[in-house]
């Protein structure tokens, strides 16, 4: 499954509904870094498909969400389960560190 966008609007129910946890990207356009981790995660929501849903919220876009959530630094990935914030990685990280972040959450 790729990358799915979420929304201000949306998020409730694709993240916090979500049956499965979700990992969101605080993202945007201008944000070098966030370039660079976009790929990683289109990897990576092919290999969990079924396992943790990827998400991308543009905070330029989706104010409401970023501030509700505290974000002032992008990127910022946030993982949710159970409709609950279990988890926050702050800036860019090469793809095992994410993969270890995301195990970690899936077996608790």
């Amino acid at each position: 499954m790729p990358t799915v966008a979420v929304t201000d609007d949306t998020f409730k129910d694709e993240v916090l509904g979500s049956d499965i946890p979700v990992l969101v990207d605080f993202w945007a356009t201008w944000c070098g870094p966030c370039r660079m981790v976009a790929p990683i995660l289109e990897e990576l929501a092919e290999e969990y498909d079924g396992k943790i849903k990827i998400a991308k919220l543009d905070t330029d876009a989706n104010q409401a969400t970023t501030m509700a959530y505290g974000v002032v630094s992008i990127p910022t990935l946030n993982v949710y389960s159970g409709g609950e914030l279990v988890k926050s990685i702050i800036g860019a990280r090469p793809k095992r560190a994410i993969q270890e972040e995301i195990d970690a959450v899936l077996v608790s």
